[in-house]
């Protein structure tokens, strides 16, 4: 540990090495003013950019006085007593790794897999390894042409880790800024097109509808996304498809379709739960609503808790091919642990 010094300078020695992660320890000075924990660390540990300060802070490595801070903005005072944790730092190139991947398809210009649910895409904080990336390099091993001139596969977009369902990557340069392209225009002026299929509670009170609101960082918890004002266009747009009672006959869910208009982060989670129909099982924007279950018959309740995660399936991806122009289109059925809550609520 960084020895503590009262003028608020970094001691000489930080405990540990590059390998091992580093912690630092500073006191605020006492003649310093309150100011944004980001901030004040930006002046104390000048080795470090405001940036990398404000991911530590989010990531939970920062505490004040002992107690665990998550907001850059957090307003600390002079004399206060500030840990920074430093992970040791992660390799630049993900490694190949053997885990099992369901291809759909594959060319020499991309690939396109079925991604099971627990599945992260990319490497990332607490998640170094064992991720589709990890995968793709061991499945792709010799037919990587390059992204950016290192031997990478090319991630176009992405599904949240507890989501099920089709994902394309590009094996090239060629290909990768053709999707990109693509994925940054949404469909508005090609054939690209995303669908989902969801299990949410309660019944929309429309058949079809849009949801066109702004998401952004939420000010209460900055690892959650939110409708607010002066965020980033949203567009979702969603059908009902089934309904379902619970124990006491009342509707109780519903089995939706979404197609995406735009791609934030968490969107169709947050829009679906700022309409008060959240996605069942979802523990992030979905956790208020967890007493429903209470209105399931047994079989439906034990099939809810087999899940053990968001019911949401990408089961639609359409693209042109980034060296054809032929259109490509791809559907999957809903993974077997989804299906089996669908006809539990089904009652078959």
């Amino acid at each position: 540990m960084a020895g503590d010094n009262n003028d608020g300078n970094v001691g000489d020695n930080a405990k540990g090495n590059a390998g091992d992660g580093e912690e630092f320890s500073v006191t605020v000075p006492e003649d310093a003013g309150e100011d944004r924990l980001d901030r004040m660390l930006a002046g104390l540990l000048p080795q470090f950019s405001r940036s990398r300060l404000q991911a530590l802070i989010r990531a939970g490595q920062v505490t004040v006085g002992g107690r665990t801070i998550v907001e850059p903005k957090f307003r600390v005072n002079a004399g206060a007593d500030v840990a920074v944790s430093v992970p040791p730092p992660e390799s630049a190139t993900p490694q190949p790794q053997d885990i099992p991947l369901s291809v759909v398809y594959e060319d020499d210009a991309l690939i396109v897999i079925d991604k099971p649910p627990g599945l992260v895409v990319h490497p990332g904080a607490g998640t170094p390894d064992k991720t589709l990336v990890n995968a793709l390099l061991h499945h792709c091993a010799g037919s990587l042409s390059g992204i950016g001139g290192v031997e990478r596969p090319g991630i176009v977009h992405r599904l949240d880790k507890d989501t099920s369902g089709l994902l394309v990557a590009a094996k090239s340069d060629t290909a990768h800024r053709s999707l990109s392209e693509q994925f940054a225009d949404h469909g508005r002026t090609g054939v690209l097109e995303r669908g989902y299929r969801a299990l949410v509670w309660g019944v929309p009170p429309r058949k079809r509808a849009t949801i066109n609101e702004p998401i952004a960082r939420s000010r209460q918890n900055p690892e959650k996304m939110a409708v607010r004002s002066g965020g980033k266009e949203a567009i979702t747009h969603y059908e009902v498809l089934e309904t379902y009672s619970g124990a006491d006959g009342s509707p109780l869910a519903s089995l939706i379709a979404c197609r995406l208009e735009t791609g934030r982060t968490h969107q169709i989670r947050v829009h679906l739960a700022h309409i008060g129909h959240p996605i069942v099982g979802d523990p992030v924007y979905g956790a208020g609503f967890s007493s429903k279950s209470r209105l399931l018959t047994e079989n439906q309740r034990q099939n809810l808790e087999s899940l053990g995660r968001q019911a949401l399936h990408a089961y639609l991806l359409v693209f042109a091919h980034p060296v054809s122009g032929e259109t490509m289109r791809f559907e999957s059925d809903l993974p077997a642990d989804l299906q089996a809550l669908v006809d539990a609520l089904s009652g078959t």
